[in-house]
């Protein structure tokens, strides 16, 4: 008896002990949400994003974009990083009106099919962590990412909430994001556009290596830099799973828009339909990313 109970302690410790183990410095453990799990200083790490938007409101609309990114760890709490940007839009009447829009689609599309592939532009990117949720209740820092290129110019900034518990195995984080954007695919036209975003997700260390969770997008649009007037409110759900060794990381995740919980006001009155906000939105996205220290 006194045998068997000694096996099953051993056998819970072990179990125990793989849940426990620590997340890997700089992995990207959400689709949507930025922690602060930062590169440590003096080292490099290839980041490769996919993101897949499909379906609104009929016929067809596929959007891909692709994000190629090197981050580097200028510090213990400082990251930088830079990416290339890459697209494919292929869409045909895929508005309610029957008109082939949405974003990188340009209104002389009308209501024939579309497609292209482009190179969008370059970003870079600064992480600074204030407080480190690993040994501080709660982890803050800023995030700040210039862009520019073909599509738009875009200053994004997000300030990083993020709380550990259950000995890290739960990671519970929240982004504020700003952004101001001119938007230039569609020239002469050129968009004057700011967006304020709240980006919640949660993290589980399920077993060995593996974590799943949750995400959720609260967005709102405006015409103007200045957020002067609204012009879309949507709300986004879904899960998330990660996997990580010490050589090379994979993320899988999955929002869906809400029907019937999405608004728009003047002037992008077009952009909803069927509950929901189109543009650069859809009822599905999904994000895979894949990374590898150099």
């Amino acid at each position: 008896m006194l045998s068997s109970s000694l096996r099953l302690a051993a056998l819970l410790a072990s179990l125990l002990s793989l849940l426990a183990l620590p997340a890997y410095a700089g992995e990207g453990s959400f689709g949507w949400v930025y922690t602060l799990d930062l590169q440590p200083k003096g080292t490099l790490e290839f980041e490769q994003r996919l993101q897949i938007n499909q379906g609104q409101a009929k016929g067809h609309y596929d959007l891909w974009q692709a994000r190629t990114e090197v981050e580097y760890g200028v510090s213990e709490d400082f990251q930088i990083a830079g990416y290339l940007n890459t697209s494919r839009v292929s869409a045909n009447q895929n508005y309610g009106d029957g008109s082939t829009s949405g974003w990188l689609v340009p209104s002389s599309a009308g209501s024939s099919p579309y497609s292209r592939t482009r190179v969008d532009g370059v970003s870079l990117e600064g992480i600074w962590r204030f407080t480190n949720p690993v040994i501080d209740p709660v982890g803050v820092g800023f995030y700040l990412e210039a862009t520019t290129g073909a599509v738009k110019d875009e200053l994004e900034s997000r300030l990083l909430l993020q709380s550990n518990f259950l000995d890290d195995r739960l990671v519970v984080a929240a982004n504020l994001q700003l952004s101001v954007e001119r938007v230039k695919f569609n020239t002469p036209d050129i968009g004057k556009e700011s967006m304020a975003d709240l980006l919640l997700g949660m993290s589980y260390r399920v077993a060995n290596n593996w974590t799943a969770g949750m995400e959720y997008r609260f967005h709102n649009d405006f015409e103007g830099y200045s957020f002067n007037q609204q012009t879309q409110r949507a709300h986004f759900i879904g899960p998330n799973m990660h996997y990580a060794t010490k050589d090379w990381w994979v993320t899988a995740a999955w929002r869906y828009q809400l029907k019937g919980q999405s608004h728009c006001w003047a002037p992008g009155e077009a952009e909803c339909s069927n509950g929901r906000v189109w543009d650069s939105h859809s009822r599905n996205e999904v994000m895979f990313k894949f990374g590898r220290p150099l």
